[in-house]
């Protein structure tokens, strides 16, 4: 761990020296060599008189300085006072120059010993994050009552599902939420699932989809890891659980079956579905996977490489955006279907929402991860990245009426047909990413301060609090304060009428319309994402009372008096039937975003972490 600091030590002699309190000997020795060359000022009376106060002012000196700890507190730990002097204003130590942190020491500030957060907020905040904390436990509560190996919970039926392929889900994706909240018991509890278990169920499980498995399990391995302390000299965020090490060799035997989707593909874009137990891939129906699937892979394989000394899974996964990068796009965006068997585009389908989401997103990440001023082999996905954002900009985004929000609607048709003015709930990850492209994780201001701000990256800044506007509204809109699932707008092209959220009082009730098949609410984390960055980037606070107004709607209609929260059906009636399904990304990102958007920026700070699209952080690399 580096510890050099940005001057030398003679620096700090000697500007200490400027300061350094000299003892009463120098002071004496020194009154007395002046004394004796000024005899004759002290014949007068009143140069006698003036060496009486002189000595006596010595003395105080000599008493003061006997013992500083001693004279400067009483036994009640308060400052006393001597001649009408404050002791705490003489006995000051000399100021000293700020050390520059490496950035593993970076990463270790706001963390006691224990990985418990040393929070530096004010109570309310601290308050808040502690309720955040509790729903955590009371949602895994519920989980290991009734589905512990489970991939999910059904909260409401009391029992446990597998819809990912039986890996246990929730408790990879719950883990690292659990070590940075300093939940020993739960992390003790899940990190012995994971080291009894887990390698048992991927060696014998069958199906599984490439993306999913990626992002969530084999993302939830990584974060563990590193939070563990697997790296030396980093962060460790818990001494409990299993050692890192289990999570690294769990981690690299699921990858290894799961790298079989890339070598069986005829072309550089792999399959989207693996065997794990045969270690066996086949395309989907069809041949076509989608875009954001196979797009969103890198980020874990090349932390895997990193960490591993193997390159072959960063290699397999770094062929798929190489292989994009040479393949014909419209303005930067791309259709959301994509062929294993061609390498072609599949479709004129162009939207951010599934299906196309998280390819812009890794976009950005992937080159942050690799170290921006280290590695210039990833510069071609900066490139594609501010390229795919002007094209947001000139063909997606649009302005509701009558109020003029600010939404990002889809080309079903492509380019050259008709805009459609939906907009998933999935899109508002958007406003977070496009946040973090512009500013690299630094604050807006510090950004500013050095000059580091384009006016590309001004605009996006901009368009992402617009858009971050739009998601909370879609939230505010409805009666439960929950969003829908999908979203459209009222534009001079496209009204519905009855069709509103169900919150009358909303000033954008009529901008907002909501179709009765959308209005379904997952729990899902993408607009607490985007508060959570836009907050640690502009220090804005509205975003944290949006987040917390969030929270207390999630408390209030969707938590499960027995244990666990639970999807909703319809969030514009009240009370929302329940839907009866709590997914992993409730523990693995909604909380976990929620959680850090009420604490100290110092914890997983933007500008050292990458998260992957489960919410899982991953170190930045060559920083």
């Amino acid at each position: 761990m580096s510890k050099s600091l940005p001057y030398s030590v003679k620096d700090i002699h000697y500007d200490n020296a400027k300061f350094r309190h000299r003892s009463p000997l120098k002071v004496l020795s020194q009154s007395l060599l002046t004394l004796n060359t000024k005899r004759n000022y002290a014949s007068c009376s009143t140069g006698k008189f003036l060496i009486l106060i002189l000595v006596f002012g010595l003395v105080c000196l000599m008493l003061m300085s006997k013992s500083p700890n001693e004279s400067a507190l009483n036994e009640k730990g308060k400052v006393t006072f001597v001649g009408g002097l404050r002791l705490g204003r003489l006995l000051r130590k000399p100021p000293r120059l700020p050390p520059r942190l490496s950035p593993d020491e970076g990463q270790l500030r706001g963390s006691s010993t224990n990985g418990s957060t040393i929070s530096i907020s004010d109570p309310k905040w601290a308050a808040r994050q502690q309720s955040v904390k509790d729903a955590f436990d009371h949602a895994w509560s519920g989980y290991r009552k009734y589905a512990m190996g489970y991939d999910e919970l059904m909260p409401i039926s009391q029992k446990g599902v597998d819809g990912l392929g039986g890996l246990g889900a929730t408790v990879v994706d719950a883990l690292d939420t659990a070590m940075i909240m300093g939940l020993d018991n739960v992390v003790s509890e899940a990190g012995s699932w994971v080291e009894t278990h887990l390698l048992e169920r991927i060696s014998q499980k069958g199906q599984v989809n490439l993306f999913e498995t990626t992002i969530r399990v084999l993302g939830g391995l990584l974060s563990a890891y590193h939070l563990s302390g697997g790296e030396q000299g980093t962060m460790n965020m818990t001494h409990n659980g299993p050692k890192p090490a289990i999570y690294l060799n769990i981690a690299k035997d699921l990858a290894d079956r799961l790298l079989s989707a890339f070598t069986s593909s005829p072309t550089p874009v792999p399959f989207c579905d693996v065997i794990l137990h045969e270690s066996t891939a086949h395309p989907a129906p069809g041949g076509a996977s989608s875009t954001a699937e196979v797009a969103s892979v890198q980020l874990e394989f090349n932390y895997l490489s990193a960490i591993s000394g193997d390159p072959k899974y960063s290699t397999e996964a770094m062929k798929v955006l190489a292989h994009i990068k040479t393949l014909p796009k419209t303005e930067g965006l791309v259709p959301i279907y994509i062929s294993s068997q061609t390498g072609e585009f599949v479709g004129e389908n162009i939207r951010l929402g599934s299906r196309g989401d998280s390819y812009y997103e890794y976009l950005i990440k992937v080159w942050l991860q690799q170290g921006t001023k280290v590695n210039s082999n990833f510069t071609y996905l900066h490139d594609m990245y501010i390229e795919a954002m002007k094209g947001v900009r000139h063909l997606l985004v649009r302005n509701s009426i009558p109020k003029g929000l600010v939404f990002v609607g889809e080309l079903p048709y492509g380019s050259k047909g008709e805009f459609s003015p939906k907009m998933d709930h999935l899109v508002c990850f958007l406003p977070g990413t496009l946040a973090l492209g512009a500013t690299k994780g630094l604050t807006k201001e510090q950004a500013l301060k050095e000059n580091l701000l384009s006016f590309e990256d001004l605009e996006n800044l901009k368009l992402a609090e617009d858009l971050a506007k739009t998601c909370f509204e879609m939230y505010e809109v409805t009666a439960t304060g929950l969003a829908p699932e999908i979203a459209y707008f009222h534009t001079a092209e496209y009204s519905e009428d009855g069709l509103e959220g169900g919150n009358k009082s909303s000033v954008y009730a009529n901008d907002i319309i909501i179709k009765h098949a959308d209005r379904h609410n997952l729990l899902r984390p993408e607009t607490v994402e985007s508060l959570f960055v836009l907050y640690r980037i502009t220090k804005d606070t509205k975003y944290r009372d949006q987040g917390w107004q969030i929270f207390e709607a999630f408390e209030k209609y969707t938590k499960v008096k027995s244990g666990g929260y639970t999807s909703l059906d319809d969030v514009t009636e009240v009370p929302p039937h329940r839907r009866d399904k709590m997914e992993t990304f409730f523990l693995g990102e909604t909380l976990k975003y929620l959680y850090l958007l009420f604490g100290d920026d110092s914890v997983i700070p933007l500008d050292k972490f990458v998260f992957n699209t489960e919410a899982h952080p991953l170190p930045i690399r060559n920083t």
